[in-house]
């Protein structure tokens, strides 16, 4: 992730996604990015703020990984064919990874 947009590093599926590169203002990575939270679509085809990475894609989360200072450097987006597929315990995993990995962006 830059200061102007999002780039995925590392992605799984059927094939590349729709949008590799977008800018940091658009999807629903810009409302994880602003609020510093994360965000759970459970049925991206209702959510307006969806950008397409996958046709299959039914829902999605978005974890933003955030140094103490409350910066995000980083997103870890997970996604499913089923809609409502991420619970309380998805995100509590995800999030944990979320954390789990900060080091790797260095120190503050």
């Amino acid at each position: 992730m830059t200061s102007a947009e999002v780039v995925l590093l590392g992605y799984a599926g059927p094939g590349a996604p729709a949008h590799p590169t977008f800018p940091r203002t658009q999807g629903l990575t810009a409302s994880a990015v602003a609020t510093a939270s994360t965000v759970i679509a459970d049925d991206v085809t209702k959510d307006p703020r969806y950008l397409t990475a996958f046709g299959s894609t039914r829902s999605e989360m978005i974890v933003p990984v955030v140094r103490a200072e409350g910066e995000v450097v980083g997103t870890i987006d997970v996604e499913s064919e089923q809609v409502a597929a991420f619970g309380a315990a998805e995100r509590d995993l995800i999030e944990r990874c979320g954390k789990a990995i900060l080091s790797l962006y260095g120190p503050d």
